[in-house]
């Protein structure tokens, strides 16, 4: 019996090296998000406008403006009017909102944070369906693991001997936790 118990725990913990990772990786930034945003990189930057520009010139016109002095050449997916002097423009990474009155303009650009992004995306099950199998499969294995592991070792660091005070260790820290905070 030792030995299936060794095996499935060897095997099993082979199997699940990969999620694992994933999930213990998206699991420290998802803890994280009073920190940082774990999905993106988001910048900000103000700048101050040189030119004139008319507030009675069309939303085009003002963006227009507002891009040439800020030496933008890129196109944008779309421009709001948020007031005759304040002006919002859009591009796919990027949010500029100006104040042409005040000569001031603050730049938002948000890119992905690489591998957190596509981790968080599997952790939080973000793509259902069959990944919802895939990560059953996984909280499957890490319970196996668990009850497994509390009987790969024999003697005095065993569950009848050392291993009982750490297990008990184990389970009492998320009830205590729970009784004083929840």
């Amino acid at each position: 019996m030792h030995r299936i118990i060794r095996l499935i725990h060897r095997d099993l913990g082979y199997l699940a090296f990969g999620l694992v990772v994933i999930y213990s990786i998206s699991g420290i930034a998802v803890n994280h998000t009073f920190e940082w945003n774990p999905n993106y990189v988001i910048e900000k930057e103000d700048k101050a406008l040189q030119s004139d520009i008319d507030s009675l010139g069309s939303d085009s016109l003002i963006a227009a403006g507002v891009l040439v002095d800020l030496g933008i050449a890129a196109i944008p997916e779309s421009i709001f009017r948020q007031s005759p002097t304040k002006i919002r423009i859009f591009f796919e990474n990027q949010t500029i909102n100006a104040d042409i009155s005040k000569k001031t303009a603050n730049i938002e650009t948000v890119n992905s944070r690489k591998v957190f992004r596509e981790t968080n995306y599997l952790h939080l099950n973000v793509p259902k369906g069959i990944w919802t199998y895939v990560a059953d499969a996984l909280a499957i294995s890490l319970l196996l693991l668990a009850i497994t592991g509390l009987f790969m070792i024999k003697g005095k660091n065993s569950i009848t001997g050392r291993g009982k005070w750490l297990t008990a260790a184990g389970i009492l820290l998320p009830l205590i936790y729970l009784i004083i905070y929840y």
